[in-house]
């Protein structure tokens, strides 16, 4: 039974699938496509919504915390059914670089 739905980053999954019995082959890919911790993933999550974007939502949030984007070109795969203003554009790949 579906009780919510709501998107996750590969890092919030990774927390959730430690609970599972069938999860070698999701681990295996988890590892190799997980760009952050799920603590930083989630301090980069809070920061975007933060920035009260409306143009922003959820799914690109997890978008972006999963592909990690390091320029414009990269930024503008996730956002491409709306357009960012360069000011945005260098705030989200700041927010993404942060260590």
């Amino acid at each position: 039974m579906i009780l919510a739905k709501k998107p996750l980053s590969l890092a919030e999954v990774q927390h959730y699938v430690k609970e599972s019995t069938e999860k070698k082959p999701v681990d295996e890919y988890i590892k190799h496509f997980t760009q952050f911790s799920q603590e930083k993933a989630k301090k980069i999550a809070d920061n975007v919504r933060k920035l009260n974007n409306p143009k922003i939502t959820e799914e690109d949030i997890v978008k972006l915390v999963d592909f990690a984007p390091q320029d414009a070109e990269d930024l503008h795969k996730i956002f491409n059914q709306v357009s960012l203003t360069e000011e945005e554009i260098a705030k989200l790949l700041q927010l993404v670089k942060e260590k």
